[in-house]
């Protein structure tokens, strides 16, 4: 996971947004564009996310580390977020995380499961294909990784369609009524 414009900038913005009381999770370089993510401990709103990014430009313009013009944007992480740093996969211990791998390597690239660990060298990944105990990655075999946001609420076994009202019946149909003497 190395990014070196990414990582410099990191150590320069991260001063820049903390007295904003937000965190700077993320800075992302490509061509023509500087994405900034940053995060606080209730979530980010418009005014926050203003105010990040006056701070953010404030100190790309002190120090100028990208040549030309570039495009900035300022947000939020949102559901998926992504996961760059170990106190990143620290945080993220006992969610769903997506992992793809660093290119070079034999088999597959991209792998998910929830993560076990995470320490200073590397994380846990565990769950289908990934052997007894799960799979473990060092920081540096990791291109990208991010959370992954489980829509709704997983189907208990079993509970398929069957024992479903239909969709023509009215409404309570399914129910029984009780009354009390």
């Amino acid at each position: 996971m190395t990014d070196t414009v990414g990582d410099e900038l990191f150590d320069v913005l991260a001063p820049a947004v903390a007295p904003t009381g937000l965190e700077l999770v993320d800075v992302e370089v490509r061509s023509g564009l500087v994405r900034v993510t940053v995060d606080g401990p209730a979530g980010v709103d418009l005014d926050a996310i203003a105010e990040a990014t006056r701070a953010v430009s404030a100190a790309l313009d002190a120090h100028d580390p990208l040549p030309g013009r570039y495009t900035l944007e300022v947000s939020s992480p949102g559901v998926e977020r992504p996961l760059r740093r170990p106190e990143h996969f620290r945080r993220a211990v006992g969610e769903q995380v997506s992992i793809r791998t660093v290119a070079g390597g034999e088999g597959e690239r991209r792998f998910s499961g929830e993560l076990v660990s995470a320490d200073d060298e590397g994380v846990v990944l565990a769950g289908d294909g990934l052997g007894e105990g799960g799979r473990r990655f060092a920081y540096d075999e990791i291109e990208r990784a991010r959370t992954v946001f489980e829509w709704g609420a997983q189907p208990r076994p079993g509970s398929g369609s069957a024992g479903r009202r239909g969709a023509g019946a009215p409404r309570g149909s399914d129910r029984k009524r009780v009354t009390t003497p």
